[in-house]
């Protein structure tokens, strides 16, 4: 039976009482699809409890207009979570996370600045500050993040062996729609025509050898593009459609390569 905690303290008696048993966890900001239910069910493979927190994290969000419009559904999320066989269920409230106001906050100096960092100034101040917060609280054996958001994972498992914190950092792979397209809240947001043309965005992101030549493709199909970069044996990109943003990531060895070329 799921246990819904609304308060930190409560939690800690919690987890106090654990004590060496395996914990896994899964930070969400809620709106749970299934890439989160893919967290969870393997959380709940690797450990004797799981717990998944959600909490609509404002200091992550750029865009005011982007945090309000988030399609958070609590009941629903409570639902999902309870069905995969999780054990508890955190909801803290903003001030909880947030006493300071956040004058209190972690920042790295050169992987967030770059891709997604380079145009949504300081949100991943607020990712890694909250995250930081959570794991703290939480005191998990393993915390598990989704390959979709690569360059978050990337920052928190770095924030992980920078701060010295006694937990795993598990990745798991991207959840796709049976179109391709990466499984998101954000797709709910998406119009019906938007939602046809959005499976062309992973399938784009494979069919060229080189970055600028997806950017020609995506934006000759109709979408924004933010950026698409190679980096590190990944290919990168952020694109929009109307006022969605995706984003999505995947190896260069599935990128298509021209006559055997480098890419």
């Amino acid at each position: 039976m799921l246990t819904v905690l609304d308060s930190i303290p409560s939690w800690r008696t919690l987890r106090a009482e654990l004590g060496s048993r395996s914990l896994g966890f899964v930070p969400t900001l809620g709106g749970l699809h299934a890439g989160h239910a893919a967290l969870v069910e393997r959380s709940v493979a690797e450990n004797e409890r799981t717990l998944v927190s959600v909490f609509l994290n404002p200091t992550q969000f750029d865009e005011p207009t982007d945090l309000a419009a988030y399609p958070a559904d609590l009941e629903a999320d409570r639902s999902l979570v309870e069905s995969l066989g999780a054990d508890y269920l955190l909801c803290p409230s903003r001030d909880e996370i947030y006493p300071d106001r956040y004058r209190y906050r972690v920042a790295e100096g050169e992987l967030s600045r770059t891709l997604c960092g380079e145009h949504r100034p300081g949100h991943f101040d607020g990712v890694l500050t909250v995250v930081m917060k959570l794991l703290q609280i939480v005191s998990p054996t393993r915390a598990y993040f989704g390959e979709k958001d690569h360059q978050q994972l990337q920052l928190v498992r770095g924030m992980v062996e920078a701060f010295f914190l006694p937990m795993e950092i598990v990745a798991c792979a991207t959840v796709r729609e049976s179109d391709g397209l990466a499984a998101s809240s954000r797709n709910r947001k998406l119009d019906p025509e938007q939602r046809r043309l959005a499976p062309a965005f992973p399938a784009l992101l494979r069919g060229a050898p080189r970055p600028g030549d997806v950017r020609r493709r995506l934006e000759e199909a109709g979408f924004g593009v933010d950026y698409v970069e190679d980096v590190t044996g990944r290919r990168y990109a952020a694109v929009r459609l109307g006022p969605v943003r995706l984003i999505d990531n995947v190896p260069l060895s599935e990128v298509e390569r021209d006559g055997g070329g480098e890419v």
